[in-house]
């Protein structure tokens, strides 16, 4: 029993201390059920309408929608358009810095594909 308890203490002395605030920064952009989806959505259809991105997500309510989209917007990642008229025209896309996270996004993507289990039920992640 004493040696278990050394060794875990041993290994503790041997963890290298490091910054974990740009990975929590990047995280809290981008964290979420929707965020990286809306993301994706506009990164694979450059432009898209409110109804469009309500409709491509599936099962997500109007206020999360519009909750998640604001904070797109105000951490710089997308960018409103709005056209004049009535009712308002308004679409969304990648800001220059959101598409800087694209090749983050194709990473997790290729990743996915690289190890989908062959029998997995497509419905749960189909949303």
């Amino acid at each position: 029993m004493e040696d278990t308890i050394k060794k875990v203490s041993k290994e503790k002395k041997d963890i290298v201390p490091i910054n974990i605030v740009p990975f929590n920064y990047a995280v809290s952009l981008i964290g979420g059920k929707w965020k990286m989806q809306i993301l994706f959505l506009l990164w694979k259809n450059e432009i898209m309408r409110y109804s469009e991105l309500k409709r491509s997500l599936g099962g997500v309510t109007h206020k999360m929608l519009s909750s998640k989209l604001k904070e797109l917007e105000d951490d710089d990642l997308i960018v409103r358009h709005e056209y004049p008229g009535v009712p308002p025209k308004v679409e969304y896309y990648l800001s220059d810095l959101g598409k800087t996270l694209m090749p983050v996004l194709q990473a997790i993507c290729s990743w996915g594909h690289e190890h989908i289990p062959k029998d997995i039920n497509l419905n749960k992640y189909n949303q």
